[in-house]
């Protein structure tokens, strides 16, 4: 069975973009006819977020899909989820397809996905076969909502990527 995971880079616990991250997450899994879900919450693992032996790594690793989300802060990803991914080593995703999600509050913050994010998952070896999403804050609200189109149109090409069950 397929494994649909969500990391969560977020210092503060159930947030907004927690949300984002559950929904696209739940998403892909109903287009995948049922996957098995599960995630990972920086802000809840506190100081265990840091710890390279944290359980938490190995749920990461054998993920069959990733969907890896995080605020933008300074026009880049947390600190927090930064921390946790320079725990594994590079090439360890070997090929996971991955979905980078950033938060951001204005528009000139988009390039991020581009320009930060997807270089840190493709170093990791991660494989991404959609682009990336940076939601406005301004969107959160209407987001489940599309979440849902947004996996039928594009969940088909990470669950094809998705390494053998």
């Amino acid at each position: 069975m397929t494994t649909v995971v969500g990391v969560v880079g977020n210092p503060r616990a159930e947030s907004r973009t927690h949300a984002l991250c559950r929904a696209i997450v739940a998403e892909l899994a109903a287009v995948a006819g049922g996957a098995q879900t599960d995630e990972v919450d920086l802000a809840a693992l506190d100081p265990r977020a840091l710890d390279r032996d944290d359980p938490a790594l190995q749920l990461v690793l054998a993920a069959d899909v990733l969907v890896v989300a995080s605020p933008t802060y300074h026009a880049t990803y947390s600190w927090l989820l930064k921390g946790f991914l320079d725990h594994l080593g590079t090439g360890a995703l070997a090929g996971t397809p991955a979905v980078p999600i950033l938060l951001g509050g204005a528009p000139d913050h988009r390039l991020a996905i581009d320009v930060h994010f997807i270089p840190l998952l493709l170093q990791l070896g991660a494989a991404t076969p959609v682009r990336g999403l940076f939601v406005l804050e301004s969107e959160v609200d209407g987001f489940a909502a599309w979440a849902a189109g947004w996996a039928r149109d594009q969940g088909p090409a990470l669950l094809r990527a998705a390494r053998p069950a």
